[in-house]
This record gives structure tokens, C-alpha cells and sequence, in this order.
């Protein structure tokens, strides 16, 4: 996982959620909803909800084989829909268990 820094740089963000740094500027002019802001340096700088909404980007394109439309509009359909703390759960639930699914699948090809 990651800790509870204020910023992360695109390397640490790369690595936390295993996308690459070119995939990541390219899903920032693709989302409009990934709006990061920018050090003094220029270098882009993503906080918390922002690995949080790139996994969701991830999920949706990679484990759901949404399109880039198709994940688009379901990010704002989200948005706009009033939240149902019961789905919200579930989907957190499912959204884990395949992440522990992953993790045990790649111990297992290590031994």
C-alpha cells in the first residue's frame, strides 16, 4: 500500500498502482476528472484521491474492460449519482477480493 504522504510524484504513483508514467499523462488529458496540480517545478503531483481515482481508472479499463468512453461516463454517472452506502460497500468488498485474488495468484507463481 501506500502512507500517508500529502504528495506523491508520477514515479510513486507509478509504482503504487503499477501503471506506467506515459499511461498516467495520457489518462490526465483523457479524464478531465484527473485534475492534478503542479509543483513550482512543473512536475505533476497527485495526493491521495488521486491514486485512488487512478485505481478506479484502472479497474474500469483493465478488470472491467470498460473503453475510455465508456469508463468516462461511468466515472460521471458516479458522480452524479446519489451514493448507496450498501453498494458502496459491496463494491469496495469485490474491488479487494480481487486484489487479494491477484496477490495470492502471483505468490503462487512464485513458488
Amino acid at each position: 500500500m501506500f502512507t500517508d504522504k500529502l504528495f506523491y510524484s508520477i514515479g510513486e504513483v507509478s509504482e503504487i498502482t503499477k501503471v506506467k508514467p506515459h499511461v498516467l499523462r495520457y489518462w490526465e488529458t483523457e479524464f478531465k476528472i484527473l485534475n492534478l496540480e503542479k509543483n513550482k517545478q512543473g512536475e505533476r503531483i497527485y495526493r491521495t484521491k488521486d491514486i485512488e481515482l487512478i485505481k478506479r481508472i484502472k479497474h474500469l479499463l483493465y478488470d472491467e474492460c470498460y473503453t475510455i468512453a465508456g469508463a468516462k461516463k461511468k466515472l460521471q454517472k458516479d458522480k452524479h449519482e446519489e451514493i448507496n452506502p450498501d453498494n458502496d460497500i459491496k463494491h469496495e468488498y469485490n474491488f479487494f477480493l480481487k486484489e487479494i485474488r491477484k496477490e495470492l495468484e502471483n505468490i503462487l507463481k512464485k513458488m
